[in-house]
């Protein structure tokens, strides 16, 4: 009897490392096999994909800015702080004063479901070192033009009605803020420091549950009539089911006036940035791909986009590559995938979203976009955490190898001091950078003589 007790428990002791074995193995991170620079530019190197079940998890801890730390800039320019003390900024605009509005925002609250929902809020929380919205709109002002703002206000809260707000953009005497569930417009004039109505709703936006990829960005047409809406999808792959997806993975285009809005282009996974060029006058955005592939991609990219373009999500990546993870795979779109013009690299996080006509930072970085990089969690080794220059050809695409603009925000230890997030230029032409981990704001400007 007890020989056959140590037999059973030497079984139980087997099964036990075979099972603490299995999840040992298939926790192990995706290491990337491919240089980082092969995934930017128009042709990047796309190798086969390798599917996880389970995803690399390599998010660096945050610390912060210690002392005097600060990013590093590039060779020929220099970096200072703009703004400190903020919760969470994430999106900026520029007022017509030169004012500059800064949103300090995170993902709303919601209920956690399944061990990937879980693990999506617990590195929401480690990479963003936040999980409680501010939910506020802060007025900066650089009275004496020195690079430092000296003055500070509300400028909306959550009394005005806002939730999660991401994008803002002003078109006339109104400004159009993106919340999380709807866009929301409120009267404005030049030089006002705080606005005391409740934002008037304009149209609804998808926020169903989970509500990820939660940001709303918004900018008007080259026209000034009309506003272009990014809405995220609610999944990785659409694995919740296509109905979980109605009007997600978007650019929407709003008419204001008639509050009512259409589907500009989509299959866009994750379209952040916003701006229109200023050479061609096409509108770009960036956008996020998809996750559990491995760490060598499939890359973020820059799209110049076309309207009624489908851009593959979630059936294709980079044009007509399938991804047959996808439920109910539809082959007959592969024709129609449209790919980006410019891959931003694997994980990047690539957000915000800039051109030299707004940013003015002299040679070599005189024809092209700014766009943030927000950085991994899911690559090893990390990828993005800085600001890099991308350069336009004579026909107005983006090509060639990018530049490092502003970095450093990865310590001699890997940990994160800071995250840029958006991307614009001041009155001057200085680069503004928001820091949502940091929670700062940088200003990048050339070394004068």
């Amino acid at each position: 009897m007890t020989s056959r007790r140590t037999h059973i428990i030497r079984l139980a002791f087997i099964f036990l490392a075979l099972i603490i074995a299995f999840l040992w193995w298939a926790t192990q991170p995706d290491v990337a096999r491919q240089p980082i620079g092969e995934l930017y530019d128009r042709r990047p190197n796309i190798q086969p994909m390798r599917e996880q079940k389970f995803p690399t998890i390599s998010m660096p801890k945050i610390v912060g800015w210690q002392g005097d730390a600060k990013p590093v800039a590039a060779p020929g320019l220099q970096v200072q702080l703009y703004a400190d003390k903020l919760d969470h900024p994430r999106w900026m605009t520029l007022l017509p004063n030169g004012d500059v509005l800064v949103a300090e925002s995170t993902q709303p609250d919601r209920d956690l479901n399944g061990l990937m929902d879980r693990i999506t809020m617990w590195m929401m929380k480690r990479g963003n070192g936040s999980n409680k919205s501010a939910n506020r709109i802060t007025l900066l002002r650089d009275a004496d033009k020195d690079g430092r703002v000296e003055y500070r206000s509300q400028f909306l809260t959550e009394a005005n009605g806002l939730n999660s707000p991401f994008g803002m953009a002003l078109m006339g005497d109104t400004l159009y803020v993106g919340n999380t569930n709807a866009l929301i417009a409120f009267p404005y004039k030049t030089g006002d420091t705080t606005i005391a109505v409740q934002g008037q709703k304009i149209i609804d936006l998808p926020a169903n549950a989970p509500n990820n990829h939660w940001t709303r960005n918004v900018i008007a047409t080259q026209d000034g009539t009309r506003l272009y809406v990014t809405v995220g999808s609610n999944s990785n792959i659409a694995e919740n089911g296509m109905d979980k997806e109605k009007l997600r993975a978007n650019i929407l285009e709003v008419e204001p006036k008639q509050k009512a809005g259409r589907v500009f282009a989509y299959g866009l996974r994750n379209p952040t940035g916003l701006a229109i060029d200023p050479w061609a006058k096409r509108l770009w955005t960036t956008v996020n791909e998809r996750d559990m592939l491995g760490s060598d991609g499939p890359p973020d990219y820059m799209a110049a986009v076309i309207e009624g373009k489908f851009y593959g999500w979630p059936y294709y990546y980079w044009g007509g590559n399938p991804d047959e993870r996808v439920q109910d795979f539809d082959w007959s779109l592969q024709q129609y995938a449209a790919r980006g013009d410019y891959a931003l690299g694997p994980h990047t996080a690539s957000l915000g979203l800039a051109f030299t006509d707004a940013i003015r930072l002299g040679a070599p970085f005189e024809k092209g976009a700014f766009v943030g990089q927000h950085g991994s969690w899911n690559r090893s080794p990390v990828s993005g955490f800085k600001v890099i220059y991308v350069p336009f050809n004579e026909n107005a695409f983006a090509e060639g190898a990018p530049k490092d603009v502003l970095a450093g925000f990865l310590n001699a230890d890997g940990e994160a001091q800071g995250r840029p997030v958006g991307v614009i230029g001041d009155a001057n032409g200085a680069m503004l950078v928001a820091d949502d981990a940091g929670n700062r704001i940088w200003r990048v400007t050339p070394i004068t003589k």
